[in-house]
């Protein structure tokens, strides 16, 4: 009875490790890609979070043609890590869609916010530039 008990303890104890490890490197996981999405949110002018087939991260993305400027894109869908990324986008912004798109380091929203501060002017004050009025 001793030496069962003894293994059953060994084996709780080897799965334990196993689960603490497995945890820790979960972690780490975690924070390597949300130090990706800090590091690359706060070293770009303008950031777009997006996926290559979505028409909205299209639509985001013309707005900055329109105004010639070039966006650092991050396109989720040809990252390994583009869900846990996602994940990320949730506890930043509150949500896990995309367009999510960053001017100067700070959070502009989605396509629908990036077309309203190009259209009413504001994205131009934010990125510093001089516009003639166009249309999408």
């Amino acid at each position: 009875m001793a030496a069962s008990s003894t293994r059953l303890s060994v084996t709780a104890l080897v799965l334990l490790t196993a689960l603490a490890t497995i945890s820790l490197e979960a972690s780490a996981s975690a924070s390597s890609v949300g130090k990706f999405v800090d590091e690359t949110i706060s070293s770009h002018k303008i950031v777009i979070f997006s996926k290559t087939y979505c028409p909205y991260c299209k639509r985001a993305k013309a707005v900055f043609k329109e105004l010639n400027q070039v966006p650092y894109v991050v396109e989720l869908d040809e990252r390994e890590d583009g869900s846990k990324i996602q994940d990320i986008m949730t506890n930043i912004v509150g949500r896990r869609t995309v367009p999510q798109v960053f001017i100067n380091g700070k959070h502009l929203g989605g396509s629908d916010e990036t077309v309203e501060a190009y259209e009413s002017g504001q994205l131009a004050k934010l990125l510093g530039i001089e516009t003639e009025d166009r249309d999408l």
